[in-house]
């Protein structure tokens, strides 16, 4: 479905980057923001970011020790982009359903090439925009046409992202989808999510019903819930503060794989569901969007301290 031989052309001339640079990771193709007041590297494959952190900091977010760079097999951690759908086809609704014709999880998106749009820098920021367009080219594993349209803006204040859905065909798109973001932790079980605590969510654990959330959300072991709010959160966790401001979402996904869960994952430590947790910025369950002929969607995300908005 892409080829990762050729690399897509830029908007913007390489030559006039003062602070982002072409990479190889593994067989992979990368850019690499070197700014010096932060750093982030973006993967054309699946649009993924795996680096953001102001300068000196650790990685903002958990890349697996495992992860392998290779075209067509997702990259584990980061942020991978769920689109255009998310989870199994089978819990999606009936008018995503039948679009899909592959029963695979999580779309096409974050295994596909996209195409570098622009690069942007200033003294204070770069933003990286990637687009891919959903055509013919996907015939055999999606029935559609779209254009998703990632934009990243990175700055000593955190982290932006918004990726926009654009419906090219004539009949309505209906789509679920997910920024699937991986973020690090020290110890899970001193871990907790603020900002959840008067919702509802799906339990995805049992049986799919729906339970209300009382106070903070914590880990004692496998968590997969799709919670029905679009609020900001805040994670703490023993060393850091961190908050997640959505856009165009009401719906947020909560995962831990727990021990047993771990050892089956590909390219997961065994015990790396004790340094790990994701919070996914989502249109899930209820909340999947429907575009008519032309129209869009934006589904947006602020990674940053928490008490710090863009």
């Amino acid at each position: 479905m892409s080829d990762s031989s050729s690399r897509p052309p830029a908007t913007a001339t390489p030559g006039h980057w003062s602070f982002t640079r072409w990479n190889t990771v593994g067989q992979l193709e990368a850019l690499e923001v070197n700014h010096p007041l932060f750093r982030a590297v973006l993967f054309l494959q699946g649009a993924q970011l795996t680096h953001f952190a102001p300068a000196d900091e650790r990685n903002w977010l958990w890349m697996s020790e495992l992860a392998r760079f290779q075209p067509g097999r997702a990259i584990r951690g980061g942020m991978p982009v769920c689109w255009p759908w998310f989870g199994i086809p089978a819990r999606n609704a009936p008018e995503i359903r039948k679009r899909i014709l592959r029963d695979t999880p999580h779309g096409f998106a974050r295994t596909s090439l996209w195409r570098l749009e622009d690069v942007r820098e200033s003294a204070h920021e770069v933003e990286i925009s990637l687009s891919l367009h959903a055509n013919d080219e996907f015939a055999a594993v999606w029935h559609g046409h779209a254009m998703a349209l990632i934009t990243f803006s990175f700055s000593v204040r955190g982290c932006q992202v918004g990726l926009t859905t654009t419906n090219l065909g004539r009949d309505p798109l209906a789509f679920s989808q997910a920024l699937h973001t991986y973020l690090p932790t020290e110890d899970i079980v001193r871990t907790r999510i603020l900002g959840l605590g008067s919702s509802q969510y799906i339990d995805t654990l049992q049986g799919w019903q729906y339970v209300n959330q009382e106070g903070p959300v914590y880990f004692d072991g496998e968590v997969d819930r799709i919670y029905e709010a679009g609020e900001p959160v805040s994670l703490v966790t023993p060393g850091n503060k961190r908050i997640l401001n959505p856009v165009g979402s009401d719906s947020t996904v909560v995962w831990n794989p727990g021990p047993e869960k771990a050892k089956r994952l590909s390219d997961f430590p065994e015990s790396g569901w004790q340094k790990m947790l994701c919070i996914e910025t989502a249109n899930a369950a209820s909340d999947y969007r429907v575009l008519n002929e032309g129209q869009s969607h934006t589904l947006g995300l602020f990674l940053g301290r928490k008490g710090k908005r863009p």
